[in-house]
């Protein structure tokens, strides 16, 4: 498994982030703002697997890009940037060591708290 920043969904959230798309809310609201999978499976139907990966930082080239093993990281609600989503992911990316990922959460928090 070797997880990458998906770039094309940082610059997605770097956008939403500075159109005002962001949910300001606590680490522990992610639990009920993330997407369940019947939402997630409504959405690839909708509007398809490039869209779906632009809500996950982190992609594993290894993986068939259309399944959801190979996107991780998600950060919000195909809406809106959540910061709970952004802190559950930075957390996690420092846990599974993927530097890369968790750099540019920390830059999407620090983006979203200074605005």
């Amino acid at each position: 498994m070797a997880i990458e920043l998906n770039r094309p969904a940082y610059e997605q959230a770097r956008a939403l982030i500075r159109e005002g798309k962001v949910v300001r809310d606590e680490r522990d609201d992610w639990s009920e703002a993330a997407p369940t999978a019947d939402e997630e499976n409504g959405f690839i139907e909708s509007d398809g697997w490039t869209a779906y990966s632009h809500w996950h930082l982190g992609v594993d080239r290894d993986e068939n890009p259309e399944t959801k093993q190979a996107y991780s990281f998600p950060y919000g609600d195909f809406r809106r940037v959540h910061r709970s989503g952004v802190i559950a992911a930075e957390s996690r990316a420092g846990q599974y060591d993927h530097a890369e990922v968790e750099d540019a959460l920390k830059k999407l928090l620090a983006l979203i708290d200074d605005a």
